[in-house]
């Protein structure tokens, strides 16, 4: 008998996810009693420090497992009682899944990017990339970034010691000078190849651009990770002048690909699973 699936999303501001559609259709693809569940802190008047209660009553209620997003990645961490390789080692938690009475953090957001990144930008020049963002997927990108060949990944954040604390775990990781934070980010556009954003900026309930639009230049190939909307302001303005640019599709579809297969033990199709994420995008 096939495995029956319980699984949910913890995260603030995702009732516009399509991550339940695309577990929930693969499921059914497959044969399997496959449910996905949202749970929004925002309308629950909840924030990250809810993290203990909210797992706990996953936990009673026998769920499989649970993808973890913003703002709660790296605050899940001390709530874990194993990390796989990749978790450990990028800092975040997208993935959690219960095995034997423990709770096993996972990231499949590295792929998610990784895999993305191979599909749409594989000849793009990569010897300097600014990066927008260093919370929970920042990490994940910014590994992919480097395990892709990016030369020199310069790192900026609201907060400044964070994005110093995630340029020394990839420096730690993929040699010394391969990553750091920036501080005057005018130099830093003007002499890269691509820039990448991985802050919540441009998504429906927070709209703008995590960079002046005067920055941008037609030389310039642009990544996003924001899926809702596809096209946000910034690849909007970065098209108009025409740049290359990857949406954040791609990486949504690959993190729940891995996710699926953690959670249900099988194999899952992937062209499908993107196939199903297009359609949704085309039917709005």
């Amino acid at each position: 008998m096939k495995p029956r699936i319980l699984a949910g999303l913890i995260g603030a501001g995702i009732q516009a996810s399509r991550t339940p559609a695309l577990h929930e259709q693969e499921g059914d693809a497959q044969g399997l009693r496959y449910l996905y569940r949202l749970i929004d802190l925002d309308p629950l008047q909840l924030d990250s420090s809810a993290l203990p209660d909210l797992l706990k009553a996953a936990e009673q209620m026998n769920f499989t497992g649970l993808n973890i997003t913003y703002p709660c990645k790296q605050a899940i961490l001390p709530l874990l009682d194993e990390l796989s390789p990749e978790a450990r080692g990028i800092g975040a938690v997208n993935t959690v899944v219960w095995r034997d009475g423990k709770r096993i953090g996972h990231n499949t957001d590295c792929l998610g990017f990784a895999e993305g990144f191979r599909r749409g930008l594989h000849d793009a020049a990569r010897q300097r990339v600014v990066q927008m963002g260093a919370g929970g997927a920042g990490a994940a990108v910014a590994h992919a970034l480097l395990a892709e060949g990016v030369g020199q990944l310069s790192i900026f954040d609201v907060d400044h010691d964070r994005a110093q604390s995630l340029a020394a775990n990839l420096n730690q990781h993929f040699g010394p000078d391969r990553a750091c934070a920036g501080s005057d980010l005018g130099h830093a556009m003007a002499a890269a190849d691509g820039l990448v954003n991985t802050t919540p900026m441009g998504m429906a309930k927070l709209p703008g651009m995590p960079v002046p639009a005067a920055l941008l230049r037609a030389d310039l190939w642009v990544a996003e990770i924001v899926y809702f909307p596809l096209e946000t302001e910034l690849l909007r303005n970065a098209r108009a002048l025409g740049c290359r640019t990857l949406d954040g599709g791609n990486m949504a579809v690959f993190q729940a690909v891995k996710a699926f297969e953690l959670f249900s033990g099988e194999k899952a199709d992937a062209q499908r699973m993107l196939a199903h994420f297009q359609s949704m995008n085309t039917s709005l």
